[in-house]
C-alpha cells in the first residue's frame, strides 16, 4: 500500500488528532483539571476548522481520490466538510456549562469522543466513493449517537430515546444493506462508478426496490417522512447539546452523501426512478413537518417537527441535480446550522438555568430576558425564511436551484414547498407571540446565562445577520458548485 494516500484525508487526520488528543487528556490529566476539557476539545476544534478553511483557501481544493477510488475529495467535499465544523465548533461552545455540570463529571470525556468519532463518520460518507466506506461512514456516524443520547442516565426519558434511536437505527441501517445487496446483484460492484456504467443499460423492478431501500435508509437519518417517528422522541428524551447536534450536523451529512450517492451511483436512471420516489418524499416532509409542529408545545419537540419540515426543503437541493442546486444546498445548511443553533442555544440556556422547556413557559419572556428573547425571534424569524434574515435567502436560492432544472414537475413541487413556507410562518410566529405579545407574566425569572451559553449565541445571531446581507458567502460557494465534478 501506498501510504502517501492519507494525505488526500487532510480533514479527516485533523479530526483523528483532535480525538487523541481530547482522549489523552481524559485520560492522563488530573481529576481537578477535568473542567477544561470542553474548552480543550473546542479550542483543538476551532484550530481544525481554521485549518481546513486555509487549507481551501490555499489550493486545497483540486479532485484527489485515494485507495483505488473508494475515497474522494473536491472543493465542495472540503466546503461542507468546514460548514459541517462551524456547527460543531457552535455546538460544542453552547455545551461547555452543561458539560461541567455535577451530572455530567464522570462522563465529561465520552461526549466528546463520541462526538468527534461520529463526525468522522460523516466524513466517511461524503467522501466514500463504494458502498462499504459508506456503510463504515454511516455505522461509525449513527451508533456513537445512540450513547450519546443516552448520556444523561438520571433521565427515564434519556434511555427510552436512545433505545427508541438505536432500534430506528439498526432497522434502517438493514433496510439500507439489503438495497446494496439488489444493487450489487444488478451491477457486480459497490463503486459508485462502475455501478453509475451498469444502470445506464437496464431498468427492473429489482432496481426500483433497491433504490427504495437505499433512500429509505439515508431517509432515516435526514428524518424524511415516513421515516421520522423516532425524531421527536429521541430530540425530547436527549440531553439539549446532544439534540442540538442531531438536528443539524447529522441532517445536513446525510443530506450532501444522499446527493453524492444519487448523482455519482444512480445518476442514469434519474429521470426513470429516483427523481419520482424523492417528489413524493418532499411533499410529505414538508406537509407533515409543518402539520404536526403546529401541535407542539414542549421546544425540543417543537423544533424536532420543524427540523423534519426543514429536510423537506434541503432535499429540493438534492433533487435539483445541479451545481446551483448544490450550491444552494450548501448554503441552506450553512444558514440553518446558525438558525436552529441560536434556537437550541436558547432553549439549553432556560433549561440549565430554570427547567423549563415548554411553550407556555416563554409567555412574557421578554420582560425578564430581553436579549434572549431576542436572540429566539431572530432565529424564529431565520427559520421562517423572513426577509432579511439569512433563512429567507436560504430558501430563496434553494427554490432557484431546483427550479433551473426546468421541469414541469419541478414548478409544482417548488409551488407546493412555497404554500407550505407561508404555512410554516403561523408555528415559528407562536413562539414570538409568546415572547412578546402573551399577557401572562413570565414564570422564567431573570438570570444571566454563562459565558459559553451567550457566545453560542451570539455566534449563531450574528451568522443569521452576516449572511442575510453579506452576499460573498453564496457566490463563494456558486464557484465551487460550479466547477463542481459531482454530476457526471
Amino acid at each position: 500500500m501506498d501510504y502517501s494516500q492519507f494525505l488526500a484525508m487532510k480533514q479527516e487526520i485533523a479530526l483523528l488528532v483532535v480525538f487523541l488528543l481530547v482522549f489523552l487528556y481524559d485520560t492522563f490529566m488530573p481529576q481537578r483539571s477535568g473542567k477544561g476539557l470542553p474548552v480543550f476539545a473546542t479550542v483543538l476544534m476551532l484550530i481544525a476548522t481554521i485549518g481546513g478553511f486555509c487549507s481551501c483557501c490555499l489550493g486545497g481544493t483540486c479532485s484527489l481520490s485515494a485507495f483505488s477510488g473508494m475515497y474522494e475529495t473536491s472543493a465542495a467535499i472540503v466546503a461542507i466538510k468546514n460548514i459541517l465544523n462551524i456547527g460543531v465548533v457552535i455546538v460544542l461552545i453552547q455545551s461547555i456549562r452543561w458539560a461541567n455540570g455535577p451530572d455530567m463529571a464522570v462522563r465529561r470525556g465520552e461526549f466528546y469522543e463520541l462526538l468527534l468519532v461520529t463526525l468522522f463518520g460523516m466524513y466517511l460518507m461524503i467522501s466514500a466513493r463504494h458502498f462499504l466506506l459508506f456503510v463504515i461512514g454511516l455505522e461509525s456516524a449513527s451508533l456513537p449517537l445512540a450513547a450519546m443520547v443516552a448520556l444523561d442516565k438520571k433521565r427515564y426519558e434519556s434511555s427510552e430515546a436512545a433505545i427508541k434511536y438505536m432500534l430506528t437505527a439498526v432497522f434502517s441501517s438493514a433496510i439500507f444493506m439489503m438495497g446494496l445487496s439488489f444493487v450489487y446483484a444488478l451491477c457486480g460492484s459497490l463503486y459508485f462508478e462502475t455501478i453509475y456504467i451498469n444502470l445506464a443499460a437496464q431498468m427492473s423492478p429489482l432496481l426500483i426496490l433497491a433504490m427504495a431501500f437505499v433512500l429509505a435508509g439515508v431517509g432515516f437519518k435526514l428524518s424524511l417522512v415516513p421515516f421520522h417517528l423516532w425524531t421527536a422522541d429521541v430530540y425530547q428524551g436527549a440531553p439539549t447539546s446532544v439534540t442540538s447536534y442531531l438536528s443539524v450536523i447529522s441532517k445536513g451529512a446525510a443530506a450532501f452523501a444522499l446527493l453524492v450517492i444519487l448523482a455519482q451511483a444512480f445518476g442514469t436512471v434519474y429521470s426513470q426512478v429516483w427523481s419520482w420516489m424523492l417528489y413524493a418524499l418532499i411533499i410529505l416532509t414538508i406537509t407533515v413537518g409543518n402539520l404536526f409542529a403546529m401541535r407542539q408545545r414542549n421546544m425540543k419537540r417543537f423544533l424536532a417537527f420543524s427540523s423534519v419540515s426543514q429536510a423537506g426543503y434541503i432535499m429540493l437541493g438534492v433533487i435539483g441535480f445541479n451545481g446551483t442546486a448544490m450550491a444552494a444546498l450548501m448554503f441552506y445548511i450553512l444558514v440553518y446550522i446558525f438558525s436552529n443553533l441560536g434556537a437550541f442555544g436558547v432553549i439549553q440556556a432556560i433549561e440549565n438555568n430554570c427547567g423549563k422547556v415548554s411553550m407556555d413557559d416563554y409567555k412574557g419572556l421578554y420582560k425578564t430576558n430581553p436579549r434572549l428573547s431576542f436572540a429566539m425571534m431572530l432565529a424564529m424569524f431565520s427559520l421562517a425564511g423572513i426577509p432579511p434574515f439569512a433563512g429567507f435567502f436560504s430558501k430563496f436560492f434553494i427554490f432557484t436551484g431546483a427550479l433551473a432544472q426546468g421541469s414541469t414537475a419541478m414548478y409544482v413541487l417548488v409551488l407546493i414547498a412555497l404554500i407550505n413556507t407561508i404555512i410554516s410562518l403561523y408555528y415559528y410566529l407562536l413562539v414570538v407571540k409568546a415572547m412578546f405579545i402573551s399577557p401572562d407574566e413570565s414564570v422564567i425569572p431573570t438570570f444571566r446565562s454563562s459565558c459559553s451559553e451567550r457566545l453560542g449565541m451570539w455566534i449563531a445571531v450574528a451568522g443569521i445577520i452576516f449572511l442575510g446581507i453579506v452576499s460573498c458567502v453564496y457566490n463563494w460557494l456558486l464557484g465551487i458548485g460550479a466547477h463542481t465534478a459531482i454530476f457526471q
